[in-house]
């Protein structure tokens, strides 16, 4: 951290400051394990990355397991908010393509990306596995909203919504799994006129 940058930090209150490093820690692993991997991303890395002292990250986080959830938390909760400053689109049918289509990008970012690093390492890490499992049941839950407002009142509202979203969600993470290995477009995305056909029916069916 550069001298000035070092002197207006101090001028901040307390609180401020240990929330802007909270952050920076945050969005240093974030970045880490999206680039590196978990098994090669380590608190030395996040902290020299972050420009903090390895007693600042210990003091906010007790492992590296811990720290590493709580960044895709962090970056969850903010993809969530700008979901929700955005407008819900409307008229069906044309909210159930776009809808379809922004559930699928989702599927594409840093957030995708960092979690499927955490979901992989836990299922041979048990320690991994206590620290994320409710973290990811009570992601899952912030998420149902920002999802339904993907589709619109209109269409969320359909008595079949929850059994959509739950099938859309897990089959464009199957799908999203294989760009790992095999890059391509996302836009191109054979799937997704299948992924829109079926939320057709879906609200069809609860007309």
């Amino acid at each position: 951290m550069s001298s000035n940058n070092s002197v207006a930090a101090a001028s901040l209150p307390v609180q401020e400051r240990a929330w802007n490093t909270r952050v920076r820690i945050l969005d240093a692993a974030l970045s880490c394990l999206v680039e590196l991997g978990y098994a090669a991303t380590t608190v030395a890395q996040i902290q020299a990355r972050a420009g903090v002292s390895r007693g600042s990250v210990l003091h906010q986080f007790p492992s590296r397991d811990a720290l590493l959830v709580a960044a895709v938390q962090h970056l969850a909760a903010k993809a969530t908010a700008e979901i929700a400053d955005q407008p819900e689109f409307a008229p069906v049918p044309d909210a159930i393509d776009s809808g379809v289509e922004r559930l699928w990008a989702t599927m594409q970012g840093p957030l995708f990306a960092a979690t499927t690093e955490l979901w992989i390492a836990a299922r041979t890490s048990p320690e991994l596995q206590a620290v994320l499992e409710p973290q990811e049941r009570q992601l899952g839950r912030a998420l149902r909203e920002p999802i339904a407002k993907m589709f619109g009142r209109e269409i969320s509202s359909s008595p079949h919504f929850d059994e959509l979203r739950t099938l859309l969600v897990s089959s464009m993470r199957g799908i999203s799994l294989t760009y790992a290995f095999a890059p391509r477009d996302p836009s191109t995305e054979p799937h997704l006129d299948i992924w829109k056909r079926l939320a057709r029916r879906y609200v069809q069916a609860g007309d």
